[in-house]
């Protein structure tokens, strides 16, 4: 009886945690790099490789730092906000283009609109990695001293923009 009863309640558990697990937000996937300093970075810029951008240009002020690719279906949802977003120019909003080519992502940001004061070219992938990237479109609010505030896995809604970031954005901006 005892055979029967053991892969039974194996079963009735892996079931029990799937349906935990389906209850939680992916998007919600805490990161450890929150309230730490961001990762120290130096890359080319994407529009001219002779320019560099890093972790020491981003100081001193509130940046959203965001991570797209030419090849991401889910950045172009975002990009209208984006755009919109930087419209205002209130923000500074930094790219970090990720595994991408160059022609390709220069060819998009033509096509669709540069929301981005500048765009970092990580086409190693290692900086993503270095800021804990799981895939793209990802999202990070930076303070004045580059610590990590916020993080978004997925696209930015205009939901999630007016409930959760240009609120922190506006108070870290206004801490300054």
């Amino acid at each position: 009886m005892i055979r029967y009863l053991l892969p039974l309640g194996i079963f009735i558990f892996l079931v029990g945690l799937f349906i935990i697990g389906l209850q939680h937000d992916p998007r919600m996937v805490p990161s450890p790099l929150i309230d730490k300093p961001s990762p120290q970075f130096e890359l080319p810029r994407l529009e001219d490789a002779n320019l560099s951008i890093g972790k020491n240009d981003l100081m001193g002020k509130v940046v959203m730092l965001n991570v797209w690719a030419s090849w991401c279906v889910e950045c172009r949802r975002e990009h209208p906000i984006l755009m919109q977003l930087a419209g205002n120019k209130q923000f500074n909003i930094i790219g970090l283009n990720y595994k991408d080519t160059r022609d390709e992502a220069l060819r998009w940001l033509n096509q669709h609109g540069d929301p981005y004061q500048t765009s970092a070219y990580d086409e190693a992938g290692q900086v993503g990695i270095d800021f804990g990237v799981y895939g793209v479109p990802e999202t990070f609010i930076l303070d004045q001293k580059g610590i990590i505030r916020y993080k978004r896995i997925g696209p930015i809604t205009k939901e999630v923009l007016e409930a959760d970031i240009l609120p922190l954005m506006n108070e870290l901006t206004a801490a300054s």
